[in-house]
């Protein structure tokens, strides 16, 4: 079969190829997927470099959600259509699957919408529900809006009745955001503190950051008195410091979130998260967006677009 395989770390993808390699086969308690959609996500690129927490033996098959149709495995019919939760694998014609991590797709979903529900919507519930509790009619401030996560937590932050200000870098991108996420508000970077001072009417609940950096320092000085800060990433490249007289005087937390270590560590709490946001894209109230769905011989073309932020929402290879 053909596979995306990393044999080297490299900053510059030169280190990942397409080639030909041994179909896997599913052990016990495994289900082999015929991969139709994959989806990519920030992580693929990070292990691609060897900076991301899960750094695999080499040589590796990125990609950690699928959508495709069941060809063998326990507690499955040859021919169902499916999702899957994989951590690594996915950028291939097959992929074995442990039975757990496998989940029927609901029919109004594509391929390609259902593959992207999974990592970046299990980020947003965890750091929106399980750590921060946002209630219906707070504020929340979601920065990175128009990437895959971001676009995952407006979309949730809406579906909870949260009222929700989106920020970004790229105009056009965040115009698009405006367009399909009715309702949000949304604030070019780096002028947003005062504005969302001003909307919020002192400050943010709940703010949620991939970006770090500048973004980190100044989301400190507009969040509400008994606020909650979410580290999700560093996509700036800088990971900020914060002086702990700020969370004293304001009353804050700042809170991590690792979604998938969440889930190890709370199994039956992970597997409630899971369960809760394909209840709700089986209901149609949080939908994917999708940039484009490329071949996977175009893997490259995929992944410099996510590296040069010129994604909104995210995007998807299909073999």
């Amino acid at each position: 079969m053909k596979a995306l395989r990393v044999s080297t770390l490299t900053p510059d993808l030169s280190g990942v190829s397409l080639e030909e390699v041994p179909a896997p086969e599913p052990r016990t308690g495994q289900v082999l997927i015929r991969v139709r959609a994959a989806a990519l996500n920030y992580p693929d690129l990070l292990m691609t470099r060897g900076d991301y927490q899960l750094k695999p033996e080499l040589p590796f098959v990125p990609g950690m959600e699928v959508a495709g149709e069941v060809v063998a495995g326990d507690g499955f019919t040859p021919g169902e259509v499916v999702v899957a939760g994989t951590r690594l694998g996915a950028f291939a014609e097959l992929v074995a699957v442990d039975a757990g991590a496998v989940r029927r797709k609901p029919a109004h979903l594509s391929f390609e919408q259902a593959a992207c529900v999974g990592a970046a919507y299990l980020t947003a519930y965890v750091a929106l529900v399980r750590l921060a509790r946002v209630e219906a009619g707070e504020w929340v401030l979601v920065h990175g809006a128009t990437g895959g996560v971001g676009w995952a937590t407006v979309d949730l932050a809406r579906a909870l009745g949260a009222r929700v200000i989106a920020t970004g870098r790229d105009p056009a991108k965040l115009g698009v955001l405006a367009r399909e996420q009715p309702g949000t508000i949304t604030l070019p970077v780096p002028d947003f503190r005062e504005r969302v001072k001003e909307i919020a009417g002192g400050g943010a609940d709940v703010i949620v950051d991939p970006v770090g950096g500048d973004v980190f320092d100044e989301s400190v000085r507009c969040i509400a008195f008994g606020g909650r800060l979410l580290v999700v990433g560093f996509t700036s490249g800088r990971i900020a410091d914060v002086s702990t007289n700020m969370p004293l005087i304001k009353g804050f937390s700042v809170i991590g979130v690792r979604a998938g270590e969440y889930g190890r560590r709370f199994p039956a709490r992970g597997r409630e998260n899971l369960d809760a946001i394909w209840q709700l894209a089986e209901a149609g109230r949080i939908t994917p967006r999708i940039e484009r769905a490329l071949p996977l011989a175009d893997w490259r073309e995929a992944f410099e677009a996510m590296r040069d932020s010129r994604v909104v929402g995210k995007m998807v290879l299909v073999p």
